[in-house]
């Protein structure tokens, strides 16, 4: 039976997972680039400092939100490769979308902090991080579907990815809406997320009840 090259392409996880940690480096390396000191001849006092430091806040925290949105689709992305046995062609260029998402973030973010007040950058923000989330769940299905992922993967496990990335991706469509009220409104519920991702706070779960305890409660 002849092989095609498509059934041989692509079938290396560990040198997509090597390739994912390169473009994220860059990515959040460009990032911090277009924060610039203040420029000298501008600055005579100490109240030209604090005045210019002042104006650079809306880029520092562009810049804190989207490292740590880089950092939460890094840590999911890896997770995912984790867990397969092999790639092949489809998975492959599943994720070399994913990846190209990642490197329009810089100009996504950038976009965002010059015109932080219009709707239409807050879109094109939201859109960036949405279509990173669209083919990282697109990637896990495939590699479902494909049988690439390990045999010892449980379905609990299964279900726990998709179900991360399905309730990340509601949480920003709300903050993508907010925007129709205020933009900062918008960006306040982002970095809120975010911040929660990355802490991941453990919440108190409500434990059933033991028979025993219920009797003591009724005595």
């Amino acid at each position: 039976m002849r092989l095609t090259y498509n059934a041989i392409a692509g079938g290396s996880a560990e040198r997509l997972a090597a390739l994912s940690d390169g473009v994220f480096a860059v990515a959040m390396t460009l990032l911090v680039l277009d924060i610039r000191a203040p420029a000298v001849e501008a600055i005579h006092n100490e109240l030209d400092l604090h005045r210019a430091l002042i104006a650079l806040t809306p880029r520092l925290v562009m810049y804190v939100m989207t490292f740590l949105t880089l950092g939460i689709f890094w840590v999911g992305q890896q997770t995912q490769l984790n867990h397969l046995a092999r790639s092949d062609r489809s998975l492959t260029w599943i994720h070399l979308w994913f990846l190209l998402a990642v490197c329009m973030t810089p100009f996504s973010t950038t976009l965002l902090a010059e015109f932080t007040r219009y709707r239409s950058a807050l879109l094109i923000y939201w859109a960036n991080i949405a279509l990173m989330g669209l083919t990282l769940f697109l990637s896990w299905q495939c590699a479902l579907r494909s049988g690439l992922v390990k045999p010892e993967v449980s379905q609990q496990t299964s279900d726990s990815i998709k179900r991360r990335i399905l309730i990340a991706q509601c949480w920003y469509v709300i903050g993508a809406a907010l925007c129709a009220i205020n933009t900062y409104w918008s960006i306040g519920w982002i970095v809120t997320i975010q911040l929660f991702y990355a802490v991941a706070p453990r919440l108190p779960r409500r434990r059933n009840a033991r028979p025993e305890e219920i009797a003591a409660r009724r005595g």
